[in-house]
């Protein structure tokens, strides 16, 4: 009698597959190199913003003649046709500040995004496939770490280990692992069971080539989604800690550093704390709703 399900053999260690499976199971790590991406408007918008807030930071030195740390003999000017956004109490234009402080809060946010995802999927990737022990102990290390507040904590490693980029990237992305890490043991642990793992292994494929060929890639899309995600909170992270001194350091301009800056003059210069206040509202909208519609966009029940 026929089987009910006829199965695909492509070679030596690529799985069988069902061939009502779904297309994204089929060749392993190329469902990276084919995302079904469904555009839907959120997601259109947020990434228009998104290129946009970075096509102005990259763009600083050309869209304006000012330097971010020039000092002027115009203290605390209104905003007019020289100074767009007027200027703060040294004479240095806050516009010109805001598009380089871009950069600063751009890279901490995404290299510290970029350094929790790599290092929450692989712990989350081996805890889902291991199980039991392995599984038991690198959940716990995790409560641990997540048992503290983040933002307390982030203080507190952060003056511990100095104030500057390398410390700030490592330490904020020490406080995003364990996001990552959950998402991927949570999706390793569905995508484990399936029948092309089971055929994998049947196949005498290795756990690590498994891993990397035939769970990894299924379990990417929800990841992609949390980086969007983690991104809008590592720039809300950054700006608190440059607000309290503990993000990249003066003379480099930051927007939560131009925030707190701001505070003793806010009745006078009001324009101080809006402006940088705006770049950080943008930029989470931004992100957040290339989260929501990456969310849509991926999801395989759409």
């Amino acid at each position: 009698m026929a089987d009910a399900h006829p199965t695909l053999i492509d070679s030596a260690d690529r799985p069988a597959v069902p061939a009502d499976e779904p297309a994204a199971n089929e060749g392993g790590i190329r469902f990276l190199a084919r995302p079904r991406l469904r555009w839907n408007l959120p997601l259109a918008v947020g990434a228009a913003m998104v290129l946009l807030s970075i096509v102005l930071a990259l763009a600083a030195p050309w869209l304006s003649g000012h330097d971010p740390l020039e000092i002027a003999d115009a203290s605390l000017s209104p905003p007019s046709a020289h100074y767009w956004l007027g200027t703060d109490q040294l004479g240095r234009d806050v516009l010109t500040r805001i598009l380089y402080a871009a950069r600063s809060s751009l890279v901490v946010a995404c290299l510290s995004a970029a350094l929790a995802f790599a290092s929450g999927t692989v712990i989350g990737l081996s805890a889902g496939y291991a199980s039991g022990l392995v599984d038991a102990c690198l959940m716990r290390l995790l409560d641990i770490l997540q048992a503290f507040p983040a933002l307390l904590l982030a203080i507190a490693l952060v003056a511990a280990l100095g104030p500057n980029l390398p410390n700030l990237v490592l330490t904020m992305g020490l406080l995003f692992m364990p996001r990552f890490a959950r998402v991927a043991r949570a999706s390793t642990l569905s995508v484990r069971e399936r029948d092309y793992i089971a055929a994998a292994i049947g196949l005498g494929v290795s756990r690590a080539r498994t891993m990397y060929r035939h769970v990894l890639p299924n379990i990417a899309a929800p990841l992609i989604v949390e980086a969007s995600l983690t991104v809008t909170i590592a720039v809300l992270t950054e700006a608190s800690l440059s607000f309290l001194g503990l993000g990249v350091q003066p003379p480099d301009p930051t927007w939560g550093g131009m925030i707190a800056e701001s505070t003793s003059v806010m009745a006078l210069a009001p324009w101080l704390a809006l402006s940088p206040g705006f770049a950080i509202v943008f930029v989470v909208v931004g992100f957040t709703l290339m989260g929501d519609g990456l969310r849509d966009a991926l999801d395989p029940r759409g």
